[in-house]
Formats: C-alpha cells, structure tokens, sequence
C-alpha cells in the first residue's frame, strides 16, 4: 500500500470514528473500544513495526503519517504509544509485541531497579488503565535494557491531561522477570517521543485551519462573510502558515529520523511546534470568538490537544537548550553548517 493510499485509508476510518460526540464520550470514559477494535482489525497501531517483531512492516514515515492524521480527527487512543514508541521498544530488544494496546514509561521516570525488582512511581503515563502491558526503558549495567509489564501487576490511578486523555500515575512495585538489552537509549527514546507529538500536532494545526476557514467563510456580520474582514484574515494565514510550517518540519525530522540522524531536526521541529501552539490556537480562538469555547463546537478538541501535546516528551524550552547546548559544545564556527546540514554536521 502506498502511502497516499495508506493516508487515504486512515482519513476515511478516523473520520468515521472521530465524530465530535465520539471524542467527547471517550474524555469521558477514558477510552474508546469500538475504536481500538477497528483499528486494530486494520494493524494501524503497528505500522513501523517489523513483521518479524509481530508488526505490520512499513517505514517509520508511514507511520508518522498515519499519526498526523490521528492528530487532525483527534483520536481518542494510544497509537503513537502502541507502535511508535512501546513495539518500537520491544522489538529492538527481541521481546514479543502483543497483540493489544501497549503505552510507555516517559524517560526521567525515577523508577528504581535493583536488577531484581522496579519499584516508584511514574507520572503521565499515557493510557495506562487501557494498556494491556507497560512498557520501560531502563539503565542496566551502564547500557539500557527494556522491560515490560502487564497492567494488572501495577496500581494505576487514573488521571487526564487537559485534553481529557488518560495521562495515569502508575505505581511500581513488582519483580523484573524478564529485561532484555537494547540499543536504544534515554536521549533517543525521548527524541523518539518528541517526534510522534510533532506529528500529532501537525495534524492538529491542520484541524485548526480547516475549522476556522470554514466557519469564517459561513458566518457573516454586518451583511458579509467574516473572512472578507482585515482583522480575520490576518488570523487566517497564522493558522494557515503555522499548520504549514510544522507539517514541513514533522515531514523532514521523520525523514532524518528513518536515514538515522534525525536529532537536530526533531529537536527544532518540537521547539517549533510548541510556538506555533501558542500562535495558531489564539488567531483561531479569535476568529471564532466565543463559538470556539463551546462544548457542542469542535475546536477546543484540537486547542485542548495542541497545549497537551506541546508539553510532552520536553516542551520548547527543554529543546531550546538541548540545541543551545550543541551549538555551545562545538563553538560558534558549528553554528552554521549545523543550521544549514542539521544533524549531518554534528559529524
């Protein structure tokens, strides 16, 4: 399958799944079975994963399409967690990937392992409640090691972030059965995590664009349609430059990411995200006026997402100095070829 035809499919069964009252009644349940059933009938979750691991196959770009897709009908489910991120985990380290919905431990977790039991705490952990095992990224033996657990084994308390998805605390008391060597480590698993939100919110900048060139196209005041006004379609090419913007970027940190590199690519496209959360949810929010906040209208499913979103896997700010810090570690005359070749020039 092509990846327009593959596009194409996910956007007809989101679309479908995705109905403003859907999104609505899995804020309030915290998930949404239908949904996962049907996705999971068509192996959505793992596109990425290698056929070999249990996955459906395909590249790390088609993923990332299917996810940015997932973000601009607001998906009420883990499947950046379940592929991207926990089978992605598993795999690399020779352990089976199930069958059902899987989510991850954030790194920087706190987690204490003695080399036979885990034990702590971990915060935001998203969808824990619906995973079927949680998945850990852990330091062992001066390497990394990856171990998983099935959720009935940990105590969960659920919680939600501001979009209403489960973001749970997860309570570690349990012994380590099995823990398996990876590659992976700490740095590219939160680069990892930081590229599927870049991709979320690119499809989320979308649904903001779309929804208000629609409604100001609709709506009129004072005989005339609400785009012809200055002030309105000033808001118009915000929303419309920073949805392009971010998608450009989501497009090319994937890219790097599927050659290898991929770091200073992922880290600018997460700073850049963060700010064109900030622009495009005020020049939409404006646009619509108070229509925008009502619980019956659908942007503030997008809005609600976008400033969750933008805090996860490290908020602009954290790759703001992550940058700064490669920048700082190579001297001033690094500054250009890294901004010109990205992470090609780190060399």
């Amino acid at each position: 399958m092509t990846t327009d035809l593959l596009v194409a499919t996910a956007e007809e069964l989101f679309a479908e799944l995705c109905s403003h009252q859907a999104v609505q009644d899995a804020e309030r349940t915290g998930w949404a079975p239908a949904a996962w059933s049907a996705i999971a009938e068509m192996g959505l979750p793992w596109i990425g994963v290698p056929e070999s691991a249990g996955g459906q196959g395909g590249t790390l770009s088609e993923a990332l399409a299917v996810l940015r897709v997932a973000g601009r009908h607001g998906l009420p489910l883990p499947l950046a967690e379940t592929g991207l991120l926990g089978s992605w985990l598993l795999a690399s380290a020779g352990l089976d990937v199930p069958a059902g919905p899987v989510t991850v431990v954030p790194v920087d977790h706190g987690l204490l392992y003695d080399g036979r039991t885990l034990t702590g705490t971990a915060t935001r952990v998203p969808w824990a409640r619906s995973a079927e095992r949680v998945v850990v990224l852990l330091p062992a033996d001066g390497r990394f090691a990856v171990a998983s657990f099935p959720t009935a084994d940990l105590r969960v308390e659920p919680l939600t972030n501001m979009a209403g998805e489960p973001r749970d605390t997860v309570h570690f008391a349990v012994p380590v059965d099995v823990v398996a060597p990876t590659s992976i480590d700490a740095e590219q698993l939160r680069l990892r995590g930081a590229l599927t939100r870049v991709a979320l919110i690119a499809g989320a900048l979308e649904r903001v664009r779309d929804t208000t060139v629609q409604y100001t196209a609709e709506r009129e005041q004072f005989g005339k349609p609400l785009n012809r006004f200055q002030a309105i379609q000033e808001h118009l090419v915000h929303v419309a430059q920073q949805a392009a913007l971010v998608g450009a970027a989501s497009d090319v940190a994937g890219r790097e990411t599927e050659r290898g590199g991929g770091a200073v690519e992922t880290a600018c496209a997460k700073s850049l995200a963060a700010e064109a959360v900030h622009v495009s949810t005020r020049a939409g929010h404006q646009a619509h006026g108070a229509m925008g906040m009502t619980q019956e209208y659908s942007l503030h499913q997008a809005t609600r997402r976008l400033w969750s979103w933008r805090r996860e896997w490290g908020d602009g700010a954290f790759w703001d100095r992550y940058l700064g810090r490669l920048v700082a570690a190579r001297g001033a005359d690094a500054l250009y070829p890294l901004i010109a070749g990205g992470t090609a020039a780190l060399g």
